[in-house]
């Protein structure tokens, strides 16, 4: 794809929340009876969780943007001795569902991407090693036992979505449980958002205190009809378009959400005004688009950065590789990124999009400062399939 210089311009709806997606449609599948979940983008992600909810014996019926749940008591659901859950690239997928597979004690498999079965699941390795649960690690995840109810205690540094996979499955054992997390708690955003969904499910897990997760045991899901809220991580990409000279108005982002990339409103201010040292724990996916206005702006210092190496590419190093391309200097050590800000050129080589949705948007924006060629656009259907007839409808000029 060719990029060529232009200004974007328009209307538009911040595409649903994947987050909230995923969230929505795995209480659903745990609920007994139908649940209708409104405002939901088919993206490749959102696919994978519609797959491995029919491992859980969930048939769903979809319905444009619409998708009908009828869901199922996982403890009491009938299922084969073997199911495959095939997660593709989707790592919420995959750590979600490790917990669910495990509440049945059947045999269960866990395929997906060759990237995403390299990154790590140490804390679900320590579980199963406490409860005598088997899991297997090679070429693809291999666990059979059931779990149980236990005070869990996990670092508070590593994905929250380790911490979610255990709130779906946790409420559903015979017992009540507790997560205490070690070490200042980062992306606790995602934790609030699957306790907020959870909630309009029928479920009750709360805090005790700042680092300590109380779930009670029997309870059970209630199915519901709700509505996905808008994407602030993804609405991300649009608003830099206007921090860049854009005129977009982007409508459907709630206002109170408890998404944690809502502070991009704040952070793209701040990078606007001079170079900014901010800190990207609680929201590690606006890593790259930050990078990028830090690169057209004043530069910027990033700390919490060592999380990126473990997205769909290493997201700290290739952006730092791309940025070079346009005449970026950086610098980068295990847990922060330094952005010197200077003047862009037009790319004389091609940028590589390292099939991740997240550079190749990031990417994107800068090219429409610059002019340049990118390729791997493709990787955008994980999350935000209609980026470009977006940005295209915006007033971006590019080919094909």
């Amino acid at each position: 794809m060719i990029i060529n210089p232009s200004k974007a311009k328009g209307k538009m709806t911040a595409p649903p929340s994947k987050s909230m997606a995923h969230r929505h449609l795995i209480c659903a599948a745990l609920a007994q009876g139908k649940s209708v979940i409104h405002n939901i983008d088919l993206s490749e992600d959102i696919k994978a969780t519609l797959s491995c909810i029919e491992q859980l014996g969930v048939k769903s019926e979809i319905a444009g943007s619409t998708i009908t749940v009828y869901g199922n008591e996982v403890l009491k659901c009938s299922v084969s001795d073997k199911r495959i859950f095939n997660c593709n690239e989707s790592g919420s997928t995959l750590r979600f569902f490790i917990p669910l597979a495990m509440l049945s004690g059947s045999k269960s498999f866990f395929i997906g991407s060759e990237v995403l079965m390299t990154r790590p699941l140490s804390v679900y390795e320590d579980i199963c090693r406490k409860q005598n649960i088997r899991l297997e690690h090679k070429n693809g995840i291999a666990i059979e036992g059931k779990l149980k109810a236990d005070d869990f205690v996990i670092p508070g540094n590593i994905s929250s979505q380790f911490i979610t996979g255990l709130l779906f499955a946790l409420p559903l054992l015979d017992k009540d449980s507790t997560i205490t997390l070690t070490e200042s708690v980062e992306s606790r955003p995602y934790i609030n958002m699957t306790l907020q969904v959870q909630k309009e499910f029928g479920i009750r897990a709360e805090w005790h205190g700042e680092n300590k997760l109380y779930i009670p045991g029997n309870q059970k899901y209630r199915s519901t009809d709700t509505f996905v809220e808008g994407d602030y991580s993804n609405a991300a990409f649009f608003e830099a378009l206007n921090t860049l000279g854009g005129e977009i108005k982007i409508e459907g982002l709630k206002p109170d959400s408890l998404q944690g990339d809502k502070i991009y409103i704040q952070y793209f201010e701040e990078l606007k005004k001079g170079f900014a040292a901010l800190d990207i724990s609680d929201c590690p996916d606006l890593g790259p688009v930050l990078f990028t206005l830090a690169a057209a702006f004043h530069g910027g210092e990033f700390t919490g950065t060592k999380r990126l190496k473990i997205k769909e590419s290493n997201r700290g190093q290739v952006m730092c590789e791309e940025l070079a391309k346009f005449g970026v200097k950086t610098l980068q050590e295990e847990n922060r990124i330094i952005i010197y800000g200077g003047e862009l050129h037009r790319p004389e080589e091609k940028i590589c999009g390292h099939n991740d949705h997240r550079i190749v948007m990031s990417m994107a924006v800068l090219l429409t400062i610059t002019g340049g060629e990118i390729v791997g656009t493709e990787a955008v259907r994980k999350s935000l399939p209609d980026f470009f007839e977006r940005i295209r409808k915006l007033g971006i000029d590019f080919q094909y």
